[in-house]
Order: C-alpha cells, then sequence, then structure tokens
C-alpha cells in the first residue's frame, strides 16, 4: 500500500513540474489547472482530436492517392491494349474485335440528352446548343421540305439516299432535334452535315454548298444546317438520307414528308 502511494505522490509531483513550466511559457500566463484525473492520481485520458486539416493549397475532393492510381491503371489498360493488337494470336481474336467495334461506335449524346430532359426538365448543359438565327420549333411531327422541291432521285435508285431539288440558294432544315455528329466531306455526298437523335438514328444532308452548324452542337428541329448545292441549270440539289445502325432505310419508309 506504501509503494502505491508512493507511486501517486511521484506522478503528482512530476505533473506539478510541467504545470509549472507550462505556465511559465504561457504567453497570456493562465494558469492551467490540473484535471480531475490527475487531481485523484490517475494520468490524463488520451484525447482524440481528429484528422490533421487539410492542405490549404490543395482541393478537398482532390486526392492524390486516387489520381495516382487512375493514371496507373490508365496506363495499364493502354498497355494490355497495345500488346493485344501486336500480338496476333488468336485467342485474342474475339477481344480486339470487341475494342474496335467499340472505338467505333459513336457515343449516344441526343439520347442522353432526351433523357436528361425527360427527368430533369432542363437541357443537358455540357452540350453546346445553336443561339443566332435559332429557327422555332416545329409542333408537326412530320419533315417539311421547302416549297419548291422536287423529288428526283428516290432511294431504291441509290440505296442510301434521296435527291431533293429546290431553289437556288435555299436553306435546308434539320428533320428533328439532335447533337451534330458530323460536319465536312463525305464520299459519295459531299459537304455533309450528319445529325444524331435521341432515338439512336443519324440523318444525313449532302451536297451542301455551305455548312452552317458545328460538331458536338446541339440544335433543334427546323434548325438550317446548311445550303444546297447550285446546279448548272440554276437550281439547288441536297440529298436526305436516314441511318439506323449500319444500314441505311427508306426516309419516305421512317418520316412523313409535308
Amino acid at each position: 500500500m506504501s509503494s502505491r502511494a508512493d507511486e501517486i505522490r511521484r506522478k503528482m509531483a512530476k505533473r506539478k513540474k510541467e504545470r509549472d513550466r507550462l505556465t511559465k511559457t504561457n504567453k497570456n500566463n493562465q494558469q492551467v489547472w490540473p484535471d480531475d484525473e490527475e487531481r485523484y492520481g490517475f494520468s490524463k485520458l488520451p484525447s482524440y482530436d481528429g484528422p490533421p486539416p487539410e492542405d490549404k493549397n490543395g482541393h478537398p475532393l482532390f486526392r492524390k492517392e486516387v489520381f495516382f492510381f487512375k493514371v496507373l491503371a490508365s496506363a495499364c489498360l493502354f498497355l494490355i491494349v497495345a500488346i493485344m493488337f501486336k500480338n496476333e494470336s488468336d485467342s485474342l481474336a474475339q477481344a480486339r474485335a470487341y475494342v474496335e467495334q467499340t472505338m467505333e461506335k459513336s457515343f449516344q449524346f441526343a439520347a442522353v440528352s432526351k433523357w436528361y430532359e425527360d427527368k430533369f426538365g432542363t437541357s443537358f448543359v455540357l452540350l453546346p446548343t445553336k443561339e443566332k438565327e435559332q429557327v422555332k420549333e416545329s409542333n408537326h411531327p412530320g419533315y417539311a421540305l421547302p416549297a419548291s422541291a422536287k423529288i428526283l432521285e428516290e432511294f431504291e435508285e441509290n440505296g442510301q439516299r434521296i435527291s431533293i431539288e429546290t431553289n437556288q440558294g435555299e436553306m435546308v432544315a434539320a428533320m428533328n432535334e439532335g447533337l451534330i455528329e458530323y460536319a465536312g466531306e463525305k464520299e459519295g455526298f459531299g459537304k455533309t452535315v450528319i445529325i444524331q437523335h435521341a432515338d439512336q438514328s443519324q440523318s444525313w444532308y449532302g451536297n451542301l454548298d455551305e455548312i452552317n452548324v458545328k460538331v458536338f452542337e446541339y440544335i433543334k428541329k427546323g434548325t438550317d444546317v446548311g445550303q444546297a448545292a447550285s446546279t448548272e441549270d440554276g437550281k439547288g440539289l441536297f440529298y436526305f438520307a436516314i441511318k439506323k445502325g449500319d444500314e441505311f432505310v427508306d426516309p419516305f419508309q421512317v418520316i412523313p414528308f409535308d
């Protein structure tokens, strides 16, 4: 019992010396009072103050470990794909075909945008929209051709498109809203605009003299995508096609024409 009391007295004396030292170094000269545990001879219980504060210069959502892990994973994936295509083994043929198909397939931005608008009531803000000279969207479900339009070549004759004659300088309007997937030269179509729609179909507008839209621009139905090219007899001529999956389909079987 005596040894226990001596041990408690030694601890109390040690704590008193430590308090005296802290009191001398305290800038505000505030008295450091003993805790209840110390008053009765017990050691002070440790406290948990939580994790260290975040670096003021770093973003609270940015973690270096996660970032470097993603970089490492991306490098490994790239290396695996490179080895897969360098190795001509038949056992990897199916994997190579899957990668090629995935890379060639376009992401359905139009379908995602349509779902987002139906779900939340606002447009998908990541997609740029056409602001200048925007044509109001028509309530009619059909594709309205210019009043002077005349079908010169039907789908059966070409297997991909129909040819439409109109007045010189006539503007070509989008059949429906969607994302501009391509705007440039296309073999067999000339200057072409391709629009990706929410139902995963594409509408093609070819043989244009000029293009008024940009790639990855989201446009509404009725927006002018370009101007029909001029012919030698002073008329305008453009191509119109609809593609679903990998096949072109007859536009007259898919949409009504006004």
